[in-house]
């Protein structure tokens, strides 16, 4: 690749920014040029989609395909038609592989970064969907899926980490958004492979949707290696002159000298030394302040929000639940199953591109509230299903089914990485979002394997704990979340502390005032072919 010459540095800046704490968020607003009229940040944007948004597709694959392997009769058959708690077990040891890995992520993520974190941890489940595609028994398809699991918690963690550390502050909200939006990509991947060799009487029926679930990770691994790594991490780890050139290239399409840029290091830089001052980054710093403790009770209660809303039911068990209400032909079963992935891929993204220009707390009210209404409505038909067998209730159920996918989107799905990388900031981000995923993974296992078997035994009675449950939500939910919109990540960064918000105030128009930005006035901006390898 062509090198261009090597730049001086930054000069230092004329005191023509007022010197206020929001300088960014001004700046920001005050740049009308949309992201496609910017070469560089649009490529960026583009390597965002197979890497980074496109880590969720492995996710949406993997729920979908477990849902509609279970309406494939040779899968059925070769596995001896598992239910209650063998069903349950196949399709929570997903999870319980996360579980087993997430203590290591926040080492890993924070340690080689997050670029490399997304290739490491693709390449295991390469491996997972192989040995998952050849298993010969039981044992060896739950190892498989047990593999698969323990991949995704690093993948997850590190994409949603720099789509928020490396995107410009205007579209980072929006990007956040689209990020769980593409688990229905996949979803509607595994749901058509799956439709489509349903009735193949031969182990393909159920080994090519396996074999599939290569392709969202091998995708990650090819287009990683054209992503730039998080400025925030490299200024953490003292490479602050690739940070500078990173933002300089993607923010302000190269321009070293932009206002932008300059005031972006200064506030990364600053508010990284005073959370460098302010905390040991360990675990034990998630409980040691009243403010981290409050993000700590947060971002564990997204997490077993996201997974006890009752989506667990559709996304594992949508045949089973199909069975309960009289819908019992295998292709009906996988057409449901597609038509609502469709259905949720459509308003999930739709939200994706909206909601964040709405209050977070707001959406989150808005999401938990219709989530209760509908699933109420569900267990209502359900009940009445069961009472009088009748068509009107079963097709009531299944529209209620279509129902809760917006319901859920509206912020579960739209907003839940986009809130936690505002509310933690970046010396325990990693550590706080594998928390999130913790709770997240530990209810999605309890519900993987409980599901099943709640759901033959008890019927339509057992969706009254989640409507129960969808309850507590409601009310956790306004007297506990915090707004995080409309600011920068570094001016959340003190989001509960006032003191070190208004040090790190201080320090950013000193540094303003005295021109001190970028890595120092003596160093050169890296050439671009450097650039390109960080």
């Amino acid at each position: 690749m062509a090198t261009q010459e090597k730049r001086e540095g930054p000069r230092p800046i004329v005191p023509i920014i007022p010197a206020t704490d929001d300088t960014v968020s001004r700046l920001v607003a005050q740049d009308y040029t949309p992201w496609y009229k910017k070469p560089n940040l649009r490529l960026l944007y583009l390597l965002f989609f197979p890497t980074c948004i496109g880590v969720e597709m492995t996710s949406g694959f993997d729920s979908s395909m477990m849902n509609g392997l279970q309406a494939v009769d040779s899968w059925d058959l070769f596995f001896h038609s598992p239910r209650s708690a063998l069903l349950g077990l196949m399709s929570a040891m997903y999870s319980l592989g996360a579980l087993v890995a997430l203590p290591f992520v926040p080492l890993v993520t924070d340690g080689l970064g997050r670029r490399k974190t997304i290739i490491a941890s693709s390449l295991v489940m390469i491996a997972g969907a192989v040995i998952q595609t050849t298993a010969h028994n039981f044992v060896q398809f739950i190892l498989a899926r047990f593999i698969l699991g323990i991949g995704i918690p690093f993948a997850i963690v590190a994409a949603s980490s720099l789509i928020g550390e490396l995107s410009h502050p205007k579209e980072r909200a929006i990007l956040g958004s689209l990020f769980n939006s593409c688990y229905f990509i996949g979803a509607i991947v595994a749901a058509g492979a799956t439709l489509g060799t349903f009735k193949m009487q031969s182990n393909w029926g159920w080994r090519i949707p396996s074999l599939l679930q290569v392709i969202p990770s091998a995708l990650q691994v090819m287009f990683c290696f054209f992503l730039p790594e998080s400025p925030r991490w490299l200024i953490s780890k003292g490479r602050g002159e690739e940070a500078y050139g990173i933002l300089a290239k993607y923010h302000a399409e190269g321009d070293h000298e932009s206002e932008l840029v300059k005031a972006e290091y200064v506030q990364i830089e600053k508010t990284l030394e005073l959370e460098k001052e302010t905390s040991r980054v360990g675990w034990m710093d998630l409980f040691r302040t009243s403010g981290m403790r409050k993000r700590l009770i947060v971002g564990s209660a997204v997490g077993l929000f996201t997974q006890w809303s009752g989506n667990g039911l559709t996304s594992y068990y949508l045949a089973r639940i199909l069975d309960n209400v009289g819908v019992t032909d295998n292709r009906t079963k996988n057409l449901v199953n597609l038509a609502s992935t469709l259905w949720s891929f459509v308003n999930a993204t739709a939200l994706a591109l909206t909601v964040s220009r709405f209050k977070r707390r707001t959406c989150y009210l808005i999401c938990s509230i219709s989530c209760l209404l509908v699933f109420a409505a569900w267990t209502a038909a359900s009940a009445r299903y069961s009472i009088d067998q009748g068509q009107a209730a079963s097709k009531a159920v299944i529209a209620f089914i279509f129902l809760y996918s917006p319901a859920y989107n509206v912020a579960y799905n739209a907003l839940t990485y986009t809130f936690l990388v505002e509310i933690f900031p970046f010396h325990v981000r990693a550590k706080g979002i594998t928390i999130f995923q913790i709770f997240s993974r530990a209810a999605g296992f309890f519900n993987t394997f409980i599901n099943p078997i709640g759901i033959k035994n008890a019927g339509w009675k057992y969706y009254l704990m989640y409507v129960i449950f969808l309850a507590f939500e409601v009310v956790f939910i306004y007297f506990l979340f915090p707004e995080t919109s409309g600011r920068t990540l570094e001016e959340l960064a003190f989001l509960y502390e006032e003191d070190e918000a208004k040090k790190v105030k201080e320090r950013v128009e000193h540094d303003i005032k005295e021109g001190h930005t970028g890595p120092s006035t003596k160093h050169a901006i890296r050439d671009e072919d450097s650039l390109d390898k960080a």
